[in-house]
């Protein structure tokens, strides 16, 4: 951009500057982002002198796609408003999709109760006390049909945070959908379906890591063949980073689990442009700024690059990041629960910068309960202001080539490839999560960071800085006491009406499937249809696939 004669004269200017504004008095010895990388007093031409704009930065719409993947970023689409949702009875919850699509919701997002993540029936004796706790619970088909009673799921996509059972789970979102006409090739979507960031943060898994990855490719290979629009997993950063994990660590964490299914899939048989470009990635928007915008930016940067060296693929979609993103949830205040609403707005508009493709808005009041309505609309219109009044959907990447920007992306990507080498040389990701490497990375930052706000190096607002001591005032969503009382007596209506015959035959196969190599979608799908019980099929791989242990850290 300059003449070598022009950057000695900026490169000299700037030290005469840096020699004098070192000389004035600043608020703390040193700045760094939230990952600990240091960020400079001013970020100058210097900083960026090594970048070569064609190769590290590019177009949108061209690789390395660091700008975004698309040629017009949101001057084309907006991304999707796609806010979760998930209270006891799948009626509550139907109700509370309708009233978010009533106020220009653009897609939706199941969260489940715990026994449905873990794979049992409501009635389960593991699963006493949990009943709608944090989603709605989904026990047989009949519960998926309520849920989405009336939706039409030809024309809304639907996102599932399931994991272990998610094979099940979308089996019944399949047949629900064929109940009602609509068969599989027209229904869009995505099952998160992520395990590995269960081993290694959120520890919502059933079975061990190779039976588990098995059923994942399942899903590849069936979503392939069947359900063309749908995305067959979301490899989710969000809870790597809801753990305690920095930045840096929930972008190399999650593009290494990434890298580890493609290879999966490769080794089962898939050509990588047949699945890749159905791949999709979910993740957190923190605190700090431009090292979440940088995050975004070198992620799409870094998977690219390796997609590419590695797997060779003939569809530059395959080289796609596409991503969900939400607001921290660990960055919410129980104290000063307004507070939360502007710590949101950044965060979403962060998000926006980095170009995401779809967006989640957490509630004010989610540290003390699922959100209230009110709680709901406002996090909903934080995201409709940022899209039609801000003005920073009018230009593709309008922070592209700020010296900051720029030289935080290339900060970011170092730090991926140094967790990259550590993981590589620890024979994987799956072995490195059998010897407890990427769990112990994550509880230390996450001491270190507890640690900042105790000694209040890390001011937050309301609750260890600018305190005020008074009673909460917001509503509080209040759930149906009646709920566990209607879902048992769906579930038990379903047992009593379904052919047992019917039933028993299709658990049988899934034994059999399980025990030897073929795919398991078609089977669990026709168990589905016959109406076994989510804790049925997951008892039966339960059986042949035993149960995870983790290793101590």
């Amino acid at each position: 951009m300059f003449d070598q004669q022009k950057f000695e004269e900026i490169k000299k200017r700037g030290s005469e500057w840096e020699r004098k504004a070192s000389q004035s008095p600043e608020r703390r010895d040193r700045f760094v982002t939230t990952s600990g990388l240091p960020i400079e007093r001013l970020y100058t031409l210097e900083d960026i002198a090594g970048l070569d704009y064609l190769e590290d930065v590019g177009f949108p719409g061209k690789y390395p796609f660091v700008r975004g993947i698309h040629y017009n970023g949101y001057r084309g689409r907006l991304w999707t408003m796609r806010m979760f949702a998930g209270f006891g009875t799948a009626e509550e919850t139907n109700a509370r999709f309708k009233y978010l699509l009533e106020h220009g919701e653009t897609g939706l997002s199941v969260a489940f109760d715990m026994p449905t993540l873990m794979g049992y029936d409501t009635d389960a004796p593991q699963a006493v006390g949990e009943f709608g706790k944090c989603g709605v619970a989904i026990s047989s088909l009949a519960d998926m049909e309520a849920l989405f009673d009336g939706i039409p799921l030809d024309q809304v996509t639907t996102s599932m945070t399931i994991n272990s059972p998610a094979c099940v789970i979308w089996a019944m979102y399949i047949a629900a959908a064929e109940k009602r006409g609509i068969p599989m090739e027209r229904l869009g979507g995505t099952i998160q379906n992520d395990i590995l960031k269960e081993y290694i943060a959120q520890n919502e898994y059933i079975f061990p890591p190779k039976p588990s990855m098995r059923l994942i490719v399942d899903t590849f290979e069936f979503g392939t063949r069947f359900l063309p629009n749908w995305n067959t997993i979301s490899i989710s950063g969000y809870h790597i980073r809801e753990a305690g994990a920095t930045a840096a660590q929930e972008l190399a964490f999650t593009l290494a689990d990434g890298l580890t299914y493609v290879e999966a899939g490769v080794e089962r048989g898939l050509k990588v442009d047949d699945f890749a470009p159905k791949l999709s990635f979910f993740f957190n928007v923190h605190n700090d700024f431009f090292e979440e915008i940088a995050k975004f930016r070198a992620a799409r940067r870094i998977w690219a690059r390796e997609i590419k060296r590695r797997f060779n693929p003939q569809n530059e979609r395959s080289l796609w990041l596409r991503f969900h993103a939400q607001t921290a949830g660990c960055s919410l205040t129980a104290q000063q629960p307004e507070n939360n609403i502007v710590r949101v707005t950044l965060q979403a508009l962060a998000s926006v910068l980095g170009g995401t493709q779809s967006l989640h808005t957490n509630s004010m009041d989610e540290v003390w309960a699922l959100p209230a309505e009110k709680a709901a609309l406002i996090a909903l219109r934080t995201q409709q202001v940022i899209a039609y009044e801000s003005g920073v959907t009018a230009s593709v990447d309008p922070l592209g080539g700020s010296f900051m920007v720029e030289a935080l992306t290339n900060k970011m990507e170092e730090a991926c490839y140094n967790y990259f080498d550590r993981i590589d040389s620890l024979g994987g990701v799956i072995p490195a999560i059998e010897k407890g490497f990427l769990q112990r990375e994550i509880a230390e930052a996450a001491y270190r960071y507890q640690q900042e706000i105790d000694s209040r190096e890390r001011i937050i607002v309301g609750l260890n800085d600018y305190v005020i001591d008074e009673p909460l005032t917001i509503p509080i969503l209040q759930m149906d006491e009646e709920g566990e009382k209607t879902h048992l007596e769906r579930l038990n209506r379903v047992r009593r009406e379904r052919i047992a015959r019917d039933v028993a035959k299709r658990l049988g196969e899934i034994k059999r499937a399980a025990q030897g190599s073929e795919n398991l979608m078609p089977h669990i799908l026709e168990a589905v249809r016959s109406y076994a019980t989510l804790g049925e099929i997951c008892g039966v791989l339960r059986e042949v696939f035993g149960e995870y242990r983790p290793t101590e850290v």
